[in-house]
């Protein structure tokens, strides 16, 4: 076994970041799984079990900043080379995030160091348009390249329709239709699993994901459930993330499907998204338009002339409001980190300076 069959390259930023670990003694590894916290990561020479450090713990101010699958990481060996403590991640060249579910206020790493984001929907009673988009926003800001995979083709009575309508909302990127069940389509998506590249596989429950991965590993290797009847939706089949070595040489990150995707990086990922609208905005005669009963309002002329849906622009607003939310509840919190510091720091100065007296 060797690393290169896990997507390291010599000479690469990974190799480079790691020259200082490797000075003390510290080994490379690749995250291939995470469940609860416990880690399996893989080295040139095995597979191993993995724990953070109690300090780098204690550094994470957020759960993005722990190890994620296909993260590589520096590690120590203990107990006869068959556990590891992982202390340090290496620069990420792209993270797929969402914001963690739940009240707090935290990012979800969901695959890290990606090439290329397969995002997947089903073409049956739960294809949702409005779910792409946001899918797309995400995997923009991630850093990856995104496709979307159209499965269950052989379902749908319209595929040109429907085609026609995803590339509407998805300018410049590649759109397939395959139907992973029977193997319709499938080839197309080689060009994509080139040895040594990493792919991640994203979508929601019941979209097919796991009989892909058992197509393009070539076995069984996840159990598939059907959807249900009268809403056409999954369960859950995966039940944790995993970086699995294809015959074609790439690498593919298989997650658990998404009950829902709430935004949490703030890139261009929207700008990248929506690109008609932000065009259309720059004809508007007031620079703050707010799209709505503004006269001169370019967008809404496109929507009162047909050439953009009135819905898109819904969905556009609605992940502004999403993002803009995020923006303040992570400004929140940073003003309140950095008080609740200052308060320990000046407690500290004062305990010192009782104690010398």
């Amino acid at each position: 076994m060797n690393l290169e069959k896990f997507g390291w390259c010599s000479g690469s930023s990974f190799d480079l970041a790691f020259a200082e670990f490797k000075q003390t003694g510290f080994m490379v590894a690749r995250v291939v799984s995470e469940q609860r916290g416990a880690y399996q990561v893989q080295t040139a020479t095995a597979a191993l079990t993995a724990q953070i450090t109690g300090q780098f713990r204690h550094r994470a101010a957020d759960p993005s900043m722990l190890p994620a699958v296909g993260d590589w990481v520096a590690i120590e060996l203990h107990r006869g080379h068959t556990l590891a403590t992982i202390h340090q991640i290496l620069p990420r060249t792209s993270q797929f995030v969402r914001k963690a579910a739940g009240t707090l206020t935290v990012g979800q790493v969901v695959a890290a160091n990606v090439d290329t984001v397969f995002l997947m929907s089903g073409l049956d009673g739960d294809f949702n348009l409005r779910r792409i988009e946001r899918y797309l926003v995400t995997a923009w800001d991630s850093g990856a390249k995104p496709v979307i995979v159209l499965n269950k083709a052989d379902l749908c009575e319209d595929l040109e329709g429907v085609v026609a309508q995803v590339e509407a909302i998805a300018a410049g990127v590649p759109i397939h239709t395959i139907s992973a069940a029977i193997g319709q389509g499938l080839a197309v998506l080689d060009a994509y699993l080139q040895p040594g590249k990493t792919v991640a596989l994203i979508g929601s429950s019941g979209v097919g994901k796991s009989t892909l991965t058992n197509y393009l590993l070539g076995h069984q290797h996840q159990a598939i459930q059907a959807v249900r009847d009268d809403d056409s939706r999954g369960r859950h089949t995966t039940s944790h993330r995993q970086l699995l070595p294809l015959p074609s040489g790439a690498l593919l990150i298989d997650t658990p499907g998404m009950r829902e995707l709430q935004l949490w990086q703030t890139g261009t990922g929207l700008q990248e998204t929506f690109t008609d609208i932000v065009d259309l905005a720059e004809d508007c005669k007031f620079s703050d338009c707010q799209h709505a009963q503004e006269p001169g309002c370019a967008v809404q002329a496109a929507i009162a002339m047909g050439q953009l849906s009135a819905k898109r622009l819904q969905s556009y607003q609605k992940l502004q409001r999403e993002q803009q939310w995020i923006e303040h509840r992570q400004d929140s919190q940073v003003r309140a980190n950095s008080k609740r510091r200052w308060k320990q720091r000046t407690k500290m100065i004062r305990q010192r300076h009782q104690h010398l007296q």
